[in-house]
């Protein structure tokens, strides 16, 4: 009788291994890893982000990896990094990161990644407690284009103002830092009026702040708007003060957010990259680098406008610009 139940246990044990490495085989074949993949944005509670809240959830359902969306919903970089502790000691096994300070994430992301966990950001090309950086587009290339538009619709000549949504947002005060550098090069009569102005990603403070100054030096001919709310509230001050047609607005701004403006006329452009494809871009390239693969230029994350990266130190860029006018803010596909 002992011997015939330690048999039939055995042969237990032999059918339970066998079914686990089937069921192990079939795993690996779909595709499907444990991994557990946080986005942080630099605050939860804009369209911005909230799109990219939208990719995320679109790539978990695709392929079944539990990313997931999370961070604070005002603009504060204690409270982004008091976000990104909470996920250390979760012990994710990557985060993927848009900061609203670099400074103030350096060392949070430093303890990150001495707990093994992956760290991939976004708009923050200079950081240094990174695996890599993910850019849709060359941060600078990206300002100048502002600069060329506004210099040619108002004829080269005239003060300007540009905002950007923190003093320490390293994307935004690349864009308007290039931007600046043109203006001089090719709009020599073209000249910048007082500082950068900072909206905290706001758009009531940006119209606010923007009125202000206008009401201070009516003589000011463009405003060059950086985060995402920026131009919304800055066209809101300029149509309020009787300014539009006069004062040239263009910058980063979506369609749900700056349309109207830009269908009558008072935003002359608005450009942005696809918020969800970054949002997805982030979480594949962290797979890919938790997965153990070689990425460098040339690299195919299956994202349109991240599918032939070019690697720079860290740093990868895409080509994921689009820019809107009256000609095709009506376009369907960018109705988000």
């Amino acid at each position: 009788m002992k011997k015939a139940l330690i048999l039939a246990l055995a042969l237990l044990m032999l059918v339970s291994s066998v079914a686990f490495a089937a069921g192990s085989k079939e795993a690996a074949a779909s595709g499907k890893k444990d991994y557990r993949i946080a986005v942080v944005p630099k605050l939860t509670s804009i369209a911005w982000f909230q799109r990219m809240e939208v990719g995320v959830k679109e790539y978990a359902k695709e392929t079944g990896i539990d990313a997931f969306y999370t961070g604070p919903s005002e603009g504060d970089g204690a409270l982004q990094a008091q976000a990104i502790e909470d996920l250390i000691s979760q012990g994710v096994d990557a985060i993927c990161v848009v900061p609203f300070s670099t400074s103030a994430l350096e060392p949070v992301l430093k303890k990150a990644r001495e707990a093994g966990i992956v760290v991939i950001s976004h708009e923050a090309s200079g950081m240094t407690n990174i695996d890599y950086d993910i850019e849709a587009f060359d941060n600078a290339e990206y300002g100048r284009h502002f600069m060329e538009t506004l210099g040619k619709v108002t004829g080269g000549k005239g003060e300007y103002i540009f905002t950007v949504g923190s003093l320490t947002s390293e994307s935004h005060n690349q864009w308007v830092d290039a931007a600046k550098e043109l203006q001089k090069q090719k709009f020599p009569q073209m000249k910048q009026y007082g500082d950068k102005i900072e909206t905290a990603d706001n758009q009531s403070t940006s119209y606010n702040k923007v009125k202000e100054v206008l009401t201070a030096n009516p003589n000011i001919a463009a405003i060059q708007g950086s985060a995402m709310p920026d131009v919304a509230g800055a066209a809101l001050a300029v149509e309020e003060l009787g300014l539009a047609g006069k004062v040239k607005i263009a910058g980063t701004s979506l369609v749900s957010v700056a349309g109207k403006y830009v269908k009558n006329g008072t935003i002359e452009m608005i450009s942005f990259w696809d918020p969800a494809l970054a949002g997805k871009a982030m979480v594949e390239l962290a797979v890919r680098v938790l997965d153990g693969e070689k990425v460098g230029t040339g690299l195919d994350l299956g994202v349109p406008g991240y599918d032939k990266l070019t690697l720079n130190g860290k740093v990868f860029y895409g080509q994921a610009w689009i820019d809107v006018t009256k000609a095709n803010v009506d376009d369907p596909a960018y109705a988000f």
